[in-house]
């Protein structure tokens, strides 16, 4: 495979495993340990059902803030897969993924890899020779048997738990919650910012004797309209800026954030004034990203009823606006009536877009979920999100405003038709 391009690695990779998902530890711990390559530098792991690039980001935007060298893996990308793996802020360059993939290809042997642990065990090559001062590492799906967990976390966070991926890790936020807790390991720091974590993830922490700290109890914030104070086990940090990301959640991101960054104060230790430039200089597209114009256009990557009610409130929060367009297109396995519901009376017009693939939705699937939903307001059906935002663009009043929503697949389709560019997180 030596010479190949990143196209033709990526087109390798997805081919190998008869899967595109297979949950097991088993494969990429003989892989990790048969490239021989170690990292001195904490682990911060972020998992959960939301939040999880969003807590990468400002980390990653605080850490740097300090002058911290900083190695982050998320998934998935939104335009092109380099977005996966940065260091100090920069998207990796091709030459560097497919001289890792080269790596991970001659260790891996006869052992056939996912798509996803493929990625993932390319990115530690990078983060082992690089050697940043902090790796922080975000869950695929799930967490005890996600790739990312044959990496020991120094700093467990999970974000949000909720219904998502039910064949994979269950049905119940208890089963959802016990796999999500399967990253927190001996005594290292469990940071927990779901304000009613399951049992199960209290109880997984406490069998492990990991040092669980727990949002309204272990930290938490106040607030008002102009700025806001973090409080946890170190202190206070008070006259801070909210985070540069749109949206009412992102405060318990941030929460999160600065709960690990507690945590790990000994090893990278970080003053208030690199938290305050961190905030201000954090991005991530796609996050319920407002773009600049008439009509006002939003792109949010809300792909599950928990995301979606966020994504309702933040709507309700910004104001009036004579009618509002919506740009959906969904995965066929998540649950597109419970997104259409917590949507309920917000959208004037549905545009459903089909998805290309075997896990897309038609765009008639998606009009009877609508439908059936109760949801209200018109529906048209097209046959790509580009096309259906065209027709959103052609229509809408300056004083409407047009969502986009529903897919990473939708809202990538969208900012490449914008030429939007998902640039460098937290460089400012």
């Amino acid at each position: 495979m030596s010479g190949r391009t990143l196209a033709e690695w990526l087109a390798y990779i997805e081919r190998i495993h008869p899967k595109s998902i297979a949950l097991g530890l088993d494969r990429v711990v003989r892989v990790r340990d048969a490239l021989g390559l170690g990292f001195d530098g904490p682990i911060i792991t972020v998992g959960g059902t939301n939040g999880k690039g969003s807590t990468c980001a400002m980390l990653e935007a605080i850490l740097r803030a300090a002058g911290y060298r900083v190695g982050v893996y998320t998934s998935p990308h939104l335009l092109h897969y380099n977005e996966r793996v940065r260091l100090d802020g920069e998207p990796l360059a091709d030459p560097r993924l497919c001289a890792a993939f080269e790596q991970v290809e001659i260790a891996r042997k006869a052992l056939k890899l996912t798509y996803f642990e493929f990625g993932t065990l390319a990115a530690w090559v990078n983060f082992a020779e690089a050697k940043p001062d902090c790796v922080i590492l975000e869950v695929g799906l799930g967490g005890r048997l996600d790739a990312v967990n044959a990496f020991d976390a120094d700093c467990a966070v999970i974000t949000s738990i909720d219904i998502d991926h039910v064949d994979y890790l269950g049905d119940t936020r208890e089963k959802i919650g016990a796999e999500k807790a399967g990253i927190f390991r001996r005594g290292k720091a469990a940071i927990v910012a779901d304000p009613v974590p399951p049992r199960s993830v209290v109880e997984y922490a406490a069998k492990v004797q990991a040092d669980l700290q727990l949002f309204g109890r272990d930290f938490g914030c106040q607030s008002d309209p102009r700025q806001w104070l973090f409080w946890g086990r170190s202190g206070r940090r008070g006259g801070l800026a909210y985070p540069g990301l749109r949206g009412a959640n992102q405060l318990l991101n941030a929460c999160a954030a600065l709960a690990a960054l507690d945590a790990l104060r000994e090893r990278v230790p970080v003053a208030n004034q690199d938290v305050r430039n961190g905030f201000a200089r954090v991005e991530l597209p796609g996050r319920f990203q407002v773009l600049p114009g008439r009509p006002a256009v939003v792109l949010d990557v809300a792909h599950n009823p928990h995301a979606a009610a966020v994504l309702a409130q933040n709507l309700s929060n910004m104001g009036f606006f004579n009618r509002t367009w919506a740009v959906f297109g969904m995965l066929r396995d998540k649950d597109r009536a419970g997104v259409c519901r917590a949507l309920k009376g917000r959208i004037d017009h549905w545009l459903a877009a089909a998805l290309a693939g075997p896990r897309g939705s038609s765009s008639a699937e998606l009009r009877r979920e609508i439908e059936s939903s109760g949801t209200g307001g018109i529906i048209e059906e097209f046959d790509t999100p580009r096309s259906a935002f065209a027709s959103a663009a052609s229509r809408a009043g300056e004083n409407d405003r047009i969502i986009v929503f529903g897919s990473f697949h939708t809202v990538a389709e969208i900012m490449a038709v914008r030429n939007l560019k998902t640039g460098s997180c937290g460089s400012g």
